[in-house]
């Protein structure tokens, strides 16, 4: 009895472990505000349960069914970190190049922000910001190999969602709390560290799509030798 204790606690260590460093919400929370810098105080902390909830769906899918979903189309983990890196770094280039008066830390109020919400907070606040092709690919490993194992049993999938839903709340945290650098950075600095976070995510696009063409290439030179 104890030895399972241990194995479950050891697996949701891991899962944990795994996806936490990638999906990387403190690293991601400026990002979110640049993204969101249009909207109110009150929509920011809406669309941060929002982008919460939506990761903990896509990461239990992919940890769950991502694997047969990707055979299904036929398609491969180095093709969907190509394409994430892309989307990555077209958001990146649209906010170095958007008006700094759209991006100012206090915009007018739009009319019915709420309508708006749910279809932001999944694309592009919760993919390819915060569950990105890196996470997705890590996620659907970890399924893979406990399938493969045969240790897809209830408890364990059980322990892969609460670990799942740590990784969500980390997320939700960092992203509710992050607003609060605007009023520490005032408008000067808050334009200027809008610009930095959209470049940072432009560079971060374009590293996960080098990644993605090295393990698209690497096989064929392997054949060429």
């Amino acid at each position: 009895m104890n030895n399972q204790i241990i194995a479950v606690l050891k697996s949701g260590t891991v899962t944990i472990a795994a996806l936490l460093p990638i999906v990387n919400p403190i690293g991601s929370a400026p990002i979110f505000l640049s993204m969101s810098a249009d909207l109110p105080a009150a929509a920011r902390r809406q669309l941060a349960r929002l982008v919460a909830r939506n990761a903990y769906v896509l990461l239990a899918a992919a940890m769950l069914i991502g694997s047969q979903v990707l055979r299904i189309f036929g398609i491969s983990l180095p093709i969907v970190r190509v394409a994430g890196g892309l989307l990555v770094a077209a958001n990146g280039w649209h906010l170095i190049n958007a008006d700094t008066a759209q991006s100012s830390p206090n915009p007018p109020v739009v009319e019915a922000w709420e309508r708006e919400l749910a279809t932001r907070a999944f694309f592009p606040l919760t993919f390819p910001l915060t569950v990105g092709p890196g996470s997705v690919s890590i996620a659907i490993t970890l399924g893979a190999r406990k399938a493969a194992f045969g240790t897809s049993s209830a408890v364990s999938l059980a322990t892969d969602l609460v670990a799942v839903g740590i990784v969500a709340l980390t997320v939700y945290l960092s992203y509710r709390f992050a607003s609060r650098l605007i009023t520490y950075l005032g408008e000067t600095g808050t334009v200027v560290f809008l610009r930095l976070s959209a470049f940072i995510l432009m560079c971060v696009g374009v590293s996960i799509i080098w990644s993605g063409i090295v393990d698209l290439v690497q096989p064929l030179l392997m054949i060429r030798r």
